[in-house]
């Protein structure tokens, strides 16, 4: 737990308003070891390259910041070089002193592509969860699973696509036809949801009963909902003491609900009428139950697209858009973090 002393620093620092970028910075401190992040990069990264005008090298750490402050502020690479250059308090956060040069947007760029390549980003969402839960930030004891879209632009989906006409009569999805033209997203696939179609990548959340998330599945738009409760279950388990595991009717199917079983998880899938077996009284009132509270993730999806313009793909390919997930994730668990210390502590 953090002492008395930094706790009171939170409420000095008001987390309702943080209309200061350098309070923001000084709470983010005060809650994570930045040190066994930086650790955690060094295992695989010794020494970022110098940029294209041949200046130093530079620490990990100090582009992973960026990063964080790119995404916390809605940035492009250009912007946060110009942001950290122009804020003292951002300067600072990241590692940097007044006279130190800025890394360039090449060199942001260059770095986030062997974040992804190293398979990285899982490790140090990881990693700065467990840094939460022993300030009991985060408390695990259930998962809520949902899946949201992310959405390529339109200028990166391929240009021989299924007309929407014929789109209106697919019953779930259907994919670009003939072949791909160069600079188009080839992993991004089409979704046809209602009357609405998309085109991009789906990522699969678990969250706790705080909205704070605890793992992410990244696969294209048009893979069903359902076989993406397994892997997300990997890597969350692996982390947290979950014991139950709650979502709608998406995920219902019988191989997902004996794999909670043999996981010797709490199934709370929401039940799934059929043509043939309508939805009994007490199915219809333990799906109204589940409902209660699962508003906590779509509030999770909602925030992650008002603050970080999360929900839009940055970044062509499944890899680089997970990764952008990631670091949603990270930055929003962060946002939360300090408000929750101080109501988990009074």
């Amino acid at each position: 737990m953090l002492k008395k002393q930094t706790l009171s620093s939170f409420v000095y620092y008001d987390v309702k308003r943080r209309t200061k970028k350098k309070d923001f910075f000084k709470q983010m401190d005060l809650i994570i070891n930045w040190t066994k992040i930086s650790q955690e990069l060094n295992k695989k990264i010794k020494r970022c390259q110098s940029d294209a005008f041949g200046r130093a090298a530079y620490a990990p750490i100090i582009l992973f910041k960026m990063m964080l402050v790119q995404t916390w502020y809605k940035l492009s690479d250009e912007g946060v070089e110009d942001m950290i250059n122009d804020s003292i308090s951002a300067n600072e956060f990241c590692g940097l002193k007044i006279e130190d040069t800025v890394p360039d947007h090449s060199t942001l760029s260059r770095f986030r592509k062997e974040l992804t390549e190293l398979d990285l980003m899982d490790k140090l969402l990881n990693k700065i969860n467990r840094q939460l839960k022993r300030h009991k930030i985060l408390v695990s004891t259930g998962a809520i699973v949902d899946a949201t879209i992310t959405e390529s632009p339109w200028k990166n989906s391929p240009p021989n696509y299924i007309s929407k006409d014929r789109a209106e009569n697919e019953e779930e999805s259907y994919e670009f036809e003939n072949s791909v033209k160069q600079g188009s997203d080839a992993e991004g696939k089409w979704l046809k949801k209602g009357k609405k179609t998309y085109f991009g990548y789906k990522q699969h959340v678990a969250t706790n009963n705080d909205g704070l998330i605890l793992g992410v599945h990244t696969v294209s738009a048009n893979e069903y909902e359902g076989k993406g409760l397994e892997p997300l279950l990997d890597k969350v388990q692996k982390e947290h003491d979950i014991k139950e595991v709650s979502s709608d009717k998406g995920y219902s199917s019988l191989s997902n609900r004996e794999m909670l079983s043999k996981r010797g998880l709490k199934d709370r899938i929401q039940k799934k009428a059929t043509k043939s077996k309508p939805l009994n009284y007490w199915e219809k009132s333990f799906n109204k139950q589940i409902s209660k509270y699962r508003y906590k993730i779509e509030r999770t999806f909602g925030s992650c697209k008002k603050w970080f313009g999360g929900g839009i793909a940055r970044y062509k390919g499944l890899c680089k858009v997970h990764t952008q997930h990631i670091l949603q994730a990270i930055a929003y668990n962060l946002k939360r973090g300090p408000r929750l210390l101080i109501l988990n502590n009074q």
